[in-house]
């Protein structure tokens, strides 16, 4: 049986799906780089990064 937590937890998930969803990706961004990106990965990423500081269109 579900706690009132956990039905919270999904009214909100169902109430907030962009807001749900950019936490995740943030989320897998966040482990990504910090236990599995090499270097050559990092590299890339910053390249993207200073891309889209100055407004530029990935390639």
């Amino acid at each position: 049986m579900p706690t009132k937590q956990t039905e919270l937890n999904k009214a909100w998930q169902e109430k907030n799906k962009a807001r749900q969803k950019y936490l995740n990706y943030r989320s897998y961004a966040k482990i990504f780089i910090r236990d599995l990106a090499t270097e050559e990965d990092i590299e890339f990423l910053n390249e993207l990064i200073e891309q889209r500081k100055h407004g530029e269109k990935f390639e």
